[in-house]
């Protein structure tokens, strides 16, 4: 009887002890480190003395290229410099065509400055970058913006929800990691407008036929041009599966892992056992897409969520974008997306070199304290520590 009371003791102090750790990384991974803080502020500041942290991006005789189909079209979505800055120099210096690659940052109005400032002050010449803030985009600015309105339902409805991560802590019944699924729900990246906007890629870019879309959490390692290569077969979304690993975090997601099956019009309308596949680096066929009404399917079932309290899903835009892409996904080879690197430190470093675009999903960014030393280096090999605004913050390569 001891014995058995003593196995319970321990198994509950282990219990504890994981939970605290997911508590833990999901503080650190919530915040904004001060050192990202001080430099948003010191590119601000330099925006404003500096007619050099000004310039127009891109310059006049590049215009052009924004709306021209022969260039290889990029677009990332980001409120974080620093990130952005590594996506854009990863993708560049792997570029076997630079002169060929046109990168779209869009950011929010807060960050645009800071954003401009650093592209203008680290040219990645030849290849060409345009940076602009949502409202600066005329389609953004007429009218209503689905997915804004249903943001703004979105965080009133989690405001009626009391006690936050510490009544999900309190939890005694649930499993370590259904406690860390939903304090993942919690993240305010899951619900940042820089996370929903890929959903309205068409009317943002209305000249461009193709696009890859890039996560700020991600690095390049190779060309990304064959992508242009891939067939598509009149697919909309060119992604790599997730449901055919054995990892518990990633590689082995089906839709039953982030539907709740158990709410009628999810079960009635999908299959469980459907493959899921990953957002990060997707290929859009946005001619093909405008053919389609995936936009307001999505923002059909985002209604739908908030009608039932959320209680169709929880976490973020990959739910939603797996409902409205449902039939228009192209399989591509996983070797253009290698993800978890957030997720478990005991991913291969031979796996990780070999890929061509790695992926830091998960709560351990690179950028983070809570970072994984043995992956970080991925990251951090394009980041210049000696520049003079990442040295003055203190940004350091461990």
């Amino acid at each position: 009887m001891v014995h058995v009371f003593q196995v319970t003791l321990l198994e509950q102090r282990t219990r504890n002890a994981k939970i605290q750790e997911y508590l833990y990384r999901h503080v650190a991974s919530s915040s904004i480190p001060k050192q990202l803080h001080c430099l948003a502020l010191r590119l601000a500041n330099e925006h404003a003395s500096n007619a050099a942290a000004r310039l127009q991006l891109p310059s006049a005789e590049h215009v052009p290229a924004l709306v021209d189909n022969s260039y290889y079209h990029f677009v990332l979505a980001s409120d974080n410099v620093l990130a952005a800055s590594v996506v854009a120099t990863s993708l560049v210096r792997n570029s076997l065509r630079p002169h060929k690659v046109v990168l779209h940052i869009i950011t929010d109005r807060k960050t645009y400055y800071p954003m401009q400032a650093w592209f203008s002050l680290h040219s990645l010449s030849p290849a060409i970058i345009e940076v602009k803030a949502l409202h600066h985009f005329d389609w953004f600015t007429k009218g209503k913006v689905p997915v804004l309105e249903a943001m703004e339902k979105d965080q009133r409805v989690r405001s009626q929800f009391r006690g936050g991560s510490s009544a999900i802590v309190a939890n005694n019944t649930e499993k370590p990691n259904v406690i860390a699924a939903k304090l993942q729900a919690l993240s305010p990246k899951y619900n940042s407008l820089m996370n929903h906007i890929r959903i309205h890629l068409p009317e943002l870019f209305p000249s461009l036929n193709k696009i890859v879309f890039l996560d700020d959490d991600i690095v390049v390692q190779t060309d990304l041009s064959p992508l242009w290569d891939i067939e598509m077969n009149g697919k909309v979304n060119g992604a790599v599966e997730t449901c055919k690993g054995e990892d518990n975090f990633v590689m082995s997601k089906r839709y039953k892992s982030y539907l709740n099956f158990s709410h009628p019009l999810i079960s009635k309308n999908f299959d469980p056992k459907t493959c899921a596949w990953a957002y990060g680096m997707n290929i859009f066929d946005l001619d093909a897409w405008r053919k389609t009404n995936i936009s307001l399917t999505y923002h059909h079932w985002l209604e739908e969520n908030l009608k039932s309290d959320l209680s169709l899903w929880q976490l973020g835009t990959l739910p939603p974008g797996l409902i409205a892409f449902h039939g228009h996904v192209h399989v591509i080879d996983p070797f253009w997306h290698m993800l978890g690197l957030g997720y478990q430190e005991n991913t291969s470093s031979a796996d990780v070199k070999s890929a061509g675009v790695i992926h830091f999903n998960g709560r351990a960014k690179p950028w983070l304290d809570i970072a994984f030393p043995k992956l970080r280096p991925f990251w951090a090999k394009y980041v210049n520590f000696s520049d003079k605004f990442i040295k003055g913050c203190r940004i350091t390569a461990t």
